[in-house]
């Protein structure tokens, strides 16, 4: 099947054809037609699977083909979890959109709202925004969605992990009611069909790859490993190898924190994104992983979604996650397009139950390695690490009702007290 095939338009097509695209993934040949047919549709796909092309071109052929007013009103509105996939679907919306008489806006906290208000003032067709500050604009009387005739959810399962339903519920009522309706995800758990029932109109379901599976591209290796080893283990790897660009994850921001340092005393040039991070500090950090200048990004779950870095070989847990669907994710920023990735998981032995409940979650069973000289202490607890503050065990997973107040900060994205299973409290 090409893109010519699916009956998008020639100027989208010409876009396509800049960026080096010639077979539409799976995902998108299943749900780019049905898109284009107006019908709600609810898709789940593999992170780095060509999930965003497969929403973002059919809108954007869509609004092209229908008239527009002479002041432009928000059309389309995309909704996403964090700041770093809202900036990356704008950057494709911009690409996708080069020949098209389309504008579009990317708006999120963090950042000074001026422009970002300036900008929509203009008149724009498509707006990609964070919950937080969409809403904070909207009650300034800044955003209008009074127009929206489509509506996009973007990594539905990590916004009930962060805590937005509630202001999805509030953005939903300052939409039409008659409008499209598209959910888009890498996972699917029961609250989140429950929360597509209460959005779609008899959805189209459609479904590349089987939910929670991890792409065949990506090389995925464990190293059992005494939890005070894990740097020493990680920087001889880095080392030894002489990897260039490698993509870390740690559960806390002290933790990213604390690691960089030790890189630092190793030689290795490396920097945290999460967070307590401001955007600009995140902003140039992963600027300068993707051109080469930073050898090493640590990360926390902040990243997990939204990284779009061509080519990224190597993927390293340094902690592995509390919450098995967020290892697939994680190792997702490898393996993408077809390119080939490894992903290394470092395991002490209070991380057995996490290990456990991963391979339960993508169904395979991950080999294992022991380096001699990092052997696993025989003596460290096998007890879970607890997470959150005071120890205290995080709500249980799949709980979608959220604890907070929903109060927001324009600066930030965050929610008080929402039920996020990491230590990272903000996007």
């Amino acid at each position: 099947m090409s893109f010519q095939s699916l009956g998008l338009s020639e100027a989208l097509l010409k876009a396509i054809s800049k960026k080096g695209y010639t077979t539409p993934s799976p995902i998108q040949q299943k749900a780019i037609p049905p898109v284009l047919e107006g019908k709600d549709v609810l898709a789940s796909a593999q992170t780095g699977t060509g999930k965003t092309a497969g929403f973002t071109l059919p809108v954007l052929h869509i609004l092209s083909e229908n008239p527009k007013t002479k002041f432009r009103p928000i059309r389309a509105l995309i909704l996403t979890p964090t700041r770093e996939l809202a900036a990356q679907i704008y950057e494709n919306v911009k690409e996708y959109s080069e020949f098209l008489d389309i504008r579009s806006t990317v708006i999120f906290g963090g950042v000074n709202q001026n422009p970002q208000a300036a900008t929509i003032r203009q008149g724009i067709d498509v707006l990609v925004a964070t919950p937080g500050r969409l809403l904070d604009l909207e009650k300034q009387g800044l955003v209008s969605l009074k127009r929206v005739e489509i509506f996009v959810l973007d990594e539905a399962d990590r916004m009930l992990d962060m805590g937005f339903l509630r202001d999805i519920e509030r953005v939903m009522k300052l939409m039409p009611a008659k409008r499209q309706n598209l959910m888009f995800s890498a996972t699917f758990s029961k609250d989140i069909k429950k929360l597509a029932h209460g959005i779609l109109q008899h959805p189209v379901q459609v479904e590349a790859t089987p939910e929670n599976t991890t792409v065949d591209a990506i090389d995925q290796l464990v190293y059992r490993v005494a939890k005070d080893l894990k740097a020493d283990l990680m920087i001889k790897l880095i080392t030894e190898g002489k990897w260039k660009q490698v993509l870390v994850f740690t559960r806390t921001k002290h933790g990213a924190n604390n690691l960089c340092e030790k890189l630092a005393k190793a030689g290795i040039s490396g920097a945290a994104i999460h967070g307590n991070k401001s955007q600009g500090a995140r902003t140039k950090a992963l600027s300068g992983f993707k051109d080469g200048s930073l050898r090493v990004l640590v990360a926390t779950d902040i990243a997990a979604r939204g990284l779009d870095i061509p080519l990224l070989p190597h993927v390293i847990n340094y902690e592995i996650p509390n919450i098995p669907e967020d290892y697939v994710h994680r190792i997702g920023r490898t393996g993408r397009a077809g390119a080939s990735g490894e992903a290394l998981s470092l395991v002490s032995s209070d991380e057995l139950t996490f290990l456990k409940d991963i391979e339960k979650l993508i169904e395979m069973k991950l080999p294992v390695e022991i380096i001699k000289g990092f052997e696993p202490d025989p003596n460290e607890s096998t007890e879970p690490v607890k997470m959150g503050r005071g120890g205290q065990n995080r709500t249980p997973r799949n709980s979608a009702k959220p604890a907070g107040n929903g109060n927001r900060n324009s600066g930030n994205d965050n929610r008080s007290r929402a039920p996020k299973r990491t230590n990272d409290r903000r996007n």
